[in-house]
């Protein structure tokens, strides 16, 4: 099944969410700069924005990042509108440790969205992927082990905006505990504390466009179908899903967190009259090799 193809199956679930809008949706970052005035353009970064939890990935060294310098993680959002800032709690991550633990203060123009961290350690430009498509996200609210009918600690989810789409599923309880306990993955994979299959049982995953999953912190999962096995709509609206290849032992639930089968994404801000006067009057020279990057 397509992202696509599973928006058009489930109904319509509005929902406002504290923040901005123009937050909603999926973004790549195109560059973090720190303090010391070094940057980075180059690493596989992606967030991606529900109206109550987020799905985060980063990759240094794209498909060829080592299992220790992965990250990714699922996340509830919280927004104080007083400060502008966005902040997300994370009770699992690919890493056992939260390494990004700064809230965000977020402004957005055009369909970059730019976020500072409020002690000045860096500051990140991230784009908006989507255009128009369907936005929804679901949440992991159930796991269960089809072996034996055990009721698993586990967080997950889906979000699809536009054509991307992003899937999150937490480490087993024994995994997730074999991880916690080591402290560092490197290290504990060097002393055989752990397992590199009990790492890399975290699932972050992006796809685009047909649901091919072009990043995941799994390496067996690049090039195939993001989504799969069978769906149910319940009667109370939750959704189960059965037979996910990724997670073939596990029935699992989620609730919709939001669902537009149509929706419009933030490519643009406003800004005062004077301004856009200015940017029409200028434009053979502003516009001259301007473009929309993404």
């Amino acid at each position: 099944m397509t992202p696509a193809a599973l928006s058009a199956a489930l109904p319509p679930h509005p929902g406002t969410p504290s923040f901005p809008e123009h937050l909603l949706g999926a973004f790549r970052r195109r560059s973090i700069t720190f303090c010391t005035g070094a940057t980075d353009d180059t690493s596989v970064v992606y967030w991606f924005q529900s109206r109550s939890f987020t799905i985060d990935m980063r990759l240094p060294d794209a498909a060829t990042t080592p299992l220790a310098m992965r990250q990714g993680w699922i996340g509830d959002t919280a927004w104080d509108a007083a400060s502008g800032e966005m902040s997300w709690h994370t009770p699992t991550s690919y890493q056992p440790r939260n390494q990004w633990p700064e809230p965000a203060r977020l402004v957005a123009i055009g369909n970059s969205v730019i976020e500072f961290a409020p002690s000045g350690a860096y500051v990140e430009d991230w784009r908006q992927q989507a255009a128009r498509g369907p936005l929804l996200g679901l949440r992991l609210i159930e796991a269960v082990d089809r072996g034996n009918g055990a009721r698993l600690a586990m967080d997950g989810g889906l979000i699809v905006a536009g054509d991307h789409a992003a899937w999150a599923l937490s480490r087993t309880p024994d995994a997730a505990a074999a991880v916690a306990r080591s402290g560092d993955i490197g290290t504990a994979l060097d002393t055989g504390d752990i397992t590199a299959e009990q790492v890399e049982s975290y699932e972050v995953s992006v796809a685009t466009g047909d649901g091919t999953v072009r990043h995941s912190t799994i390496a067996a999962r690049y090039g195939t179908s993001l989504l799969g096995g069978e769906m149910a709509i319940e009667q109370d609206g939750t959704i189960i899903w059965r037979d996910l290849p990724q997670a073939p032992a596990l029935r699992l639930r989620f609730a919709i967190d939001l669902h537009h089968p149509d929706a419009t994404f933030g490519n643009a801000t406003i800004c005062d009259r004077g301004a856009m006067t200015w940017i029409e009057r200028e434009s053979a020279h502003l516009m001259r090799h301007a473009a929309t990057i993404r």
